[in-house]
């Protein structure tokens, strides 16, 4: 029977159906970081044009401009953005008709008081409307020993499974930096980059028992854009540690762990399609979906420069008003944005697999 499930935010049992469905037929979604109703709005209409479901989700720097630059107490900015952008999700995605996982990104040592507070107000939450804020929180602290990063892990999960929620967690290093998390690529121990199938197993058996989790493993995948060359994507890894985990425990699922796709930008089809065959069913966008914005933007800009520095043409006294509103040349940037996700729901051969009831 073909799944379906309800339009709007999905968590919990919905959640995990999702990511199953998305495994079981060999593709994957989207994962959008977003920094405000614009790159909001832009991901469903993107999801909706083509019939699939998205992940959205917010680095803790978007959260905070997500909140306003204005705000002065910093901490509260990116609890509030964060807060207030899931409560947009939550409004509007029904309305799209796509099923929505809202998630958050990279949270490394120094972050986890963030995921803490967006715990505690999804309490809190769920109180008040019987569902949680967010379908699941990331941990990255890859950069600590594995003991400490699955201690950490194990804590947090507890507290999620509490919400119906899920966790993310990252085995080895993403290559670059992501909104402060992370290293320059050529500062990292190359063999940091590729993930042990040992330490998949180790997390398997401490989390398992506990609630859902996804693993983020390294495959020499890196956020960012690198000159052709300076990474080596080697999926085999993830089908690797896929069978290390299905033997040791004596699982029948040819894919045990769902595993995340992150540093997705500038990757090869190829590589794509070869990470989802071995379980991948999330695969991070960020920076390439920030260059479509700017470039939706700057070219229109290019194509109307007198509108921005004049409101009334110096030349021929036309009135500029129709080509400086803001809502002309940020629309050109969500159009962008949506034009690359198109790229991206069809390598990830999500296209037209949305289990929204409409």
């Amino acid at each position: 029977m073909t799944l379906q499930l309800p339009a709007g935010v999905v968590f919990g049992e919905e959640y995990q159906k999702l990511v199953k469905n998305c495994k079981t037929h060999r593709f994957a979604l989207p994962a959008v970081n977003v920094v405000g109703t614009n790159s909001i709005n832009a991901v469903m209409e993107a999801a909706a044009r083509n019939g699939s479901d998205v992940i959205i989700q917010l680095s803790n720097g978007g959260a905070a401009y997500y909140a306003g630059q204005g705000l002065e107490d910093g901490e509260a900015a990116k609890v509030m953005g964060a807060v207030s952008a899931a409560q947009h999700v939550h409004l509007l995605a029904k309305y799209y008709g796509i099923c929505a996982v809202l998630h958050t990104d990279h949270a490394n040592r120094k972050l986890v008081p963030w995921i803490d507070a967006l715990i505690d107000y999804g309490h809190d939450y769920k109180k008040q409307n019987g569902v949680p804020l967010f379908s699941s929180h990331m941990l990255d602290l890859s950069e600590e020993s594995l003991e400490d990063n699955l201690a950490e892990s194990e804590r947090m999960l507890k507290r999620a499974v509490e919400l119906d929620m899920s966790i993310e967690i990252e085995l080895g290093i993403t290559g670059g930096e992501e909104d402060g998390v992370g290293s320059e690529l050529d500062t990292i121990d190359n063999s940091r980059l590729y993930t042990q199938p040992e330490d998949v197993l180790a997390a398997y058996d401490r989390l398992n028992g506990i609630g859902h989790f996804s693993v983020a493993a390294s495959f020499g995948n890196v956020h960012g854009v690198y000159k052709p060359g300076n990474v080596q994507l080697r999926p085999e890894i993830l089908r690797e540690s896929q069978a290390h985990v299905k033997q040791v425990r004596g699982l029948a699922d040819e894919n045990p762990l769902d595993f995340v796709f992150h540093g997705g930008s500038g990757s090869e089809v190829s590589s794509i399609e070869q990470a989802i065959d071995y379980g991948v069913f999330k695969m991070n966008i960020d920076t390439d979906t920030q260059f479509a914005f700017a470039q939706g933007v700057g070219t229109y800009v290019d194509a109307n420069p007198a509108a921005f520095k004049h409101q009334i043409h110096p030349e021929t006294d036309e009135p500029l008003k129709k080509k400086y509103d803001p809502r002309k040349w940020l629309r050109e940037g969500e159009k962008s944005i949506v034009a690359r996700l198109d790229q991206a729901f069809s390598e990830l051969r999500a296209n037209g697999k949305s289990v929204a009831k409409r």
